[in-house]
């Protein structure tokens, strides 16, 4: 386990609601490439957090990485979703484009 990990999961530990830290954990999740908490931990952030598209797309590509399309497609429209309501087009052009491209 990395050093960066560590520090978040201290972070995390010492306050459990901290969404910010939740979404760092999540970042260095991605980069190990641990998808299995990688998903854990942006399921936990997206059930407490406004997210404004980002934590979608990262679930989304771990779902796809774990051959579990149903799911992907799944955050990829959530992902448009917010990423809309929170004036990101770009972002959500991005993931229609992957959902038409890649799961069509």
């Amino acid at each position: 386990m990395s050093e960066r990990i560590e520090v978040f999961q201290q972070m995390l530990e010492a306050d459990p609601e901290n969404t910010m830290v939740m979404f760092g954990l999540a970042k260095e999740y991605e980069k190990s490439g641990d998808d299995e908490r990688l998903i854990e931990i942006l399921e936990k952030y997206l059930s407490m957090s406004d997210d404004e598209g980002n934590a979608y797309g990262m679930l989304a590509r771990a779902f796809v990485r774990r051959g579990e399309t149903v799911k992907a497609k799944s955050a990829y429209k959530k992902g448009i979703e917010v990423s809309n309501a929170h004036g990101h087009p770009s972002m959500a052009m991005e993931y229609q484009e992957i959902l038409e491209m890649d799961f069509s």
